[in-house]
């Protein structure tokens, strides 16, 4: 993680500061914006920001080119998050060791702060002055397919649905793909897009972006089954407690470890065949098959 340490202790405070000061700007009811700042602030990796802001390094653009993107990506993973702990949906009490917005705000608020992280996402993007009329176009309509009914949404509602049911590892991985790749999938494409990539490289990417997003919930998987509650933020072991389909479930702990491996190295292996200097999403990949939290 040579690389990606001092990488992060530089861009990941940037994106914060933006996320900032979107909310200060708003001229909206103070309860509404404290939500949003609530969850937006509970701390976290921010690996999709950092995923956008490597995939343009790696294209040789400054990532500063992509801030407001990747503050809008932020603002709808947090609202997914916010959302999830509903009492309705996972119905938690933590949040990276803090109280979810839901108890400290209640349920309506909540709700409201999540529909407005997510519209404010848009517009972040629509108004940024740094990238090309065309280029925001495309971030927006590919930001929406992510985002909604065919992308994360759809996903988190086969989740639910799978509960309590025995499904196979392929009706598991579409589940993943969905909910939790296709954020992170974006991230990296429209790191791409804004660089003005070709259509072989953004395959490229694409395609490693389907691995890691696989990698990032396998190894969720596994922590909700050996991590650290105090690093966590949050009990371990709810999977099972919810009777959600998991991969070391599906695949035993030892085959759960193996896939996770096999994600991150052929993860690695695609970075390494489109030629550019991927040395900064190699060591994001790596922090997604390490991480502790």
């Amino acid at each position: 993680m040579a690389v990606l340490k001092p990488f992060i202790s530089q861009y990941k405070p940037v994106v914060e500061q933006r996320l900032t000061e979107a909310i200060i700007a708003l001229e909206a009811p103070k309860m509404l914006k404290d939500s949003m700042l609530y969850s937006l602030q509970a701390g976290g990796k921010r690996i999709r920001p950092l995923l956008l802001f490597a995939t343009l390094k790696a294209f040789g653009y400054q990532p500063e080119n992509g801030v407001d993107v990747a503050a809008a990506i932020e603002m709808i993973h947090t609202y997914s998050l916010i959302h999830d702990d509903l009492p309705s949906m996972d119905d938690d009490d933590l949040r990276r060791g803090k109280p979810t917005n839901h108890k400290v705000f209640g349920e309506a608020t909540a709700i409201l702060a999540g529909d407005a992280l997510l519209t404010l996402s848009f517009k972040l993007i629509s108004t940024c002055n740094e990238i090309d009329a065309h280029v925001k176009l495309a971030l927006l309509t590919q930001l929406s397919d992510a985002a909604g009914a065919e992308g994360m949404v759809g996903g988190q509602v086969r989740d639910m649905d799978g509960e309590k049911k025995q499904l196979s590892i392929n009706e598991l991985e579409e589940i993943h793909v969905n909910k939790t790749g296709r954020l992170l999938s974006y991230s990296v494409l429209a790191g791409a897009e804004i660089a003005k990539a070709n259509s072989e490289v953004k395959e490229k990417l694409q395609k490693f972006a389907y691995h890691i997003g696989l990698a990032f919930q396998i190894r969720d998987d596994i922590l909700d089954i050996e991590g650290n509650e105090v690093e966590m933020g949050k009990p371990i072991g709810s999977d099972a407690g919810n009777e959600k389909n998991t991969y070391p479930a599906l695949l035993s702990l030892s085959g759960a470890k193996d896939a996770l491996n096999n994600h991150i190295q052929q993860a690695k292996e695609l970075l390494t065949s489109t030629g550019l200097d991927t040395l900064l999403l190699e060591e994001i990949t790596d922090l997604i098959g390490l991480r502790t939290s």
